[in-house]
C-alpha cells in the first residue's frame, strides 16, 4: 500500500461522519477517495467479523461519482439487509431464495439517505428476516463482536453495529422492534438512537409497522453524527397515523446547548430474569455520578408495569404480523411466496405460534400492548429523563440467540436481559444507548436514556454532555480497520 493510500484510510477511518462530510465539501478529499478507502477497509478487516453481507461497491462507485451535494455528501453508508428498499440493489433478509435479486422498488427514508449523499457500499448482515437480538442466519453465518470475536455483537442490527466499532463505515442504518438498534449499540460501544413514534415514515409502501412500534435510525461513532443523521432522515408523509411535532432547530444544530439541569430517574432493578451483572450495574452507577456531577438531580424508581407480562403479549403481535409478511414475502422478485421450509426454525415456530391464535386472543394481545406500553409512559413521565442498563448482563456467547431454535417460548424466555428495550418500543419514547464503563474483560456496556415522545433533542444532548465528559471514541476493538 502506498504512503497516499495509508494516510486516506488512516484519515477515514479516524474521522466521524459529520466530518468526513466537511473534508468533502472542502475539497479535501473527494467522495470518490472516500469510497474506494472505505471499500479497501471492508475487503481487509470484514473477514474477521462477517459485518456486511451484501456487497454493492459498483453502486456505491457510481454515488460518489455522481456528486451529490447534500449534508452528509461523500460519507460511505451501509444499509441494513432487513427492510430498507433501495431501488437497484438486492434486500434478501438473509434467505437464499432471494439472494441476488434487485428491489424495483425504495423506501422513502432511503430515498431520503441518498439524497443526503451518503454512499451505499452493501448491507449490513442481519439475523434472517430480523427477529432477534444475535446477528446470524444461514445464508451468511454469524457477525462476531469486534471487542471479542466469542461474543455477540447484538441485533437485529449486529453487523451494522459491528462495521461502525472496527471502524469500516462510521454510519450504518438500523432498525429497532424491541431494541435491535441499541442492543447492538450497548454490545459493540457504539451510539444507538431508537426515535420517537412516528419520527420517519414508513412509507411509500407501509403505512404502519407493528402498530407503530418498529423504528429506524442508525448506529453511529458520535452523537453529532447520529444528530446528522436524524435531521436527513427523519419527516413524515401524507396519511402516516403518527406525526410527532419536529423541532424548529436541528438536532445537530441544538447539540451546541447544553441541557438545563434535569430530574433523572433511574432504575437498577431487573423488570424480569436475574438481577444486573455486577459489571453492568456499576458502569449504571458510574454513569449516574457522571449526571449528577453536572448537576443533575436523581431519583430512583423501579418500573411497576408487568413487563415480562406485556412480553408475551407484543410476540403474539409480532407474530401475526410477521407471518403476514412472510406469505407474500418473495412474490414481487421471484413470483411465489416462499414456503415455510424455507425459513430458519424459530421463524417457521412464529407461524406455527400465529396459526395457533384466535382472532380474539390477537385482539387481546394488542389491547394489553398498548395499555401496557401506555402504563410505561405514564410512570415516567414525572422525570426529564428515564436512565436504564441497556442491556442488564454482559454481551452473551455467539449462537446465544441462535434462530436454530425451534421452540417459540424457549427461544424468546432468552430475551429478558433485553427487557429495557421493548418496553420503551411499546410507550413510543424515544431511547438511546450510549458506551458506558467497560468491563473488567473490555466488553463494552450500555447505558440507555429515554425521554418524552418527541424529545430526541433532550436526549442527544444529555448523550453530547457526556460524550465530551466520559470520550468513548478513542475506544477501539481488537479487531478494527487500524488494527
Amino acid at each position: 500500500m502506498s504512503d497516499s493510500n495509508r494516510a486516506l484510510i488512516e484519515l477515514y477511518t479516524s474521522t466521524d461522519a459529520v466530518g468526513l462530510a466537511q473534508l468533502v465539501k472542502e475539497k479535501k478529499v473527494s467522495a470518490a477517495e472516500l469510497a474506494e478507502a472505505a471499500i479497501a477497509t471492508i475487503e481487509a478487516v470484514d473477514p474477521k467479523i462477517n459485518a456486511v453481507a451484501i456487497k454493492t461497491y459498483d453502486f456505491a462507485r457510481r454515488e460518489a461519482k455522481a456528486g451529490k451535494e447534500g449534508p452528509l455528501a461523500g460519507v460511505p453508508f451501509l444499509l441494513k439487509n432487513v427492510m430498507s428498499a433501495c431501488e437497484g440493489i438486492p434486500l434478501d433478509q438473509g434467505i437464499a431464495a432471494l439472494q441476488g435479486k434487485p428491489w424495483k422498488t425504495q423506501t422513502e427514508m432511503v430515498r431520503r439517505i441518498r439524497e443526503a449523499g451518503l454512499v451505499v457500499l452493501g448491507r449490513s448482515n442481519a439475523p434472517e428476516c430480523g427477529w432477534s437480538i444475535g446477528t446470524e442466519n444461514r445464508l451468511y453465518g454469524a457477525t462476531l463482536n469486534p471487542y471479542d470475536t466469542t461474543r455477540t455483537p447484538g441485533g437485529s442490527s449486529g453487523g451494522a453495529a459491528a462495521a461502525v466499532a472496527a471502524r469500516l463505515v462510521p454510519l450504518a442504518e438500523g432498525s429497532d422492534g424491541a431494541g435491535s438498534i441499541r442492543v447492538p449499540a450497548s454490545c459493540c460501544g457504539v451510539v444507538g438512537l431508537k426515535p420517537s413514534r412516528g419520527r420517519i415514515t414508513y412509507g411509500p409502501d407501509i403505512a404502519d409497522c407493528w402498530f407503530g412500534n418498529v423504528y429506524t435510525l442508525c448506529n453511529s461513532l458520535s452523537v453529532r453524527d447520529t444528530a446528522a443523521f436524524l435531521d436527513v432522515t427523519a419527516g413524515n408523509e401524507p396519511g402516516d397515523p403518527y406525526t410527532p411535532e419536529r423541532p424548529a432547530k436541528g438536532w445537530l444544530a441544538a447539540l451546541d446547548e447544553a441541557p438545563r439541569k434535569l430530574t433523572v430517574g433511574y432504575t437498577l432493578a431487573s423488570p424480569w430474569g436475574e438481577p444486573l451483572d455486577a459489571q453492568v450495574r456499576s458502569a449504571v452507577e458510574d454513569n449516574l455520578r457522571l449526571l449528577e456531577s453536572f448537576g443533575h438531580t436523581l431519583v430512583e424508581h423501579d418500573l411497576t408495569t408487568d413487563i415480562e407480562g406485556a412480553w408475551w403479549n407484543y410476540n403474539d403481535i409480532v407474530s401475526v404480523e410477521y407471518t403476514r409478511d412472510f406469505r407474500t414475502l418473495g412474490s414481487d422478485l421471484i413470483g411465489r411466496s416462499l414456503r415455510t421450509d424455507e425459513f430458519c426454525p424459530f421463524n417457521q415456530a412464529m407461524i406455527a405460534h400465529t396459526e395457533s391464535l384466535s382472532a380474539e386472543q390477537y385482539s387481546a394481545s394488542i389491547a394489553n400492548t398498548r395499555r401496557a406500553g401506555q402504563l410505561v409512559a405514564r410512570e415516567i413521565a414525572p422525570f426529564d429523563i428515564y436512565a436504564t442498563p441497556t442491556l442488564t448482563q454482559l454481551p452473551k456467547p455467539v449462537h446465544y440467540w441462535s434462530m436454530e431454535e425451534g421452540d417459540y417460548e424457549t427461544y424468546l424466555a432468552r430475551w429478558w436481559d433485553s427487557a429495557f428495550m421493548f418496553t420503551f418500543n411499546i410507550s413510543g419514547n424515544p431511547a438511546i444507548s450510549v458506551p458506558g464503563k467497560p468491563s473488567a474483560q473490555g466488553l463494552p456496556i450500555g447505558v440507555q436514556y429515554v425521554a418524552a415522545h418527541g424529545d430526541e433533542s433532550l436526549l442527544l444532548r444529555l448523550a453530547r454532555q457526556v460524550e465530551i465528559a466520559a470520550p468513548w471514541r478513542d475506544r477501539l476493538p481488537v479487531v478494527h480497520a487500524t488494527a
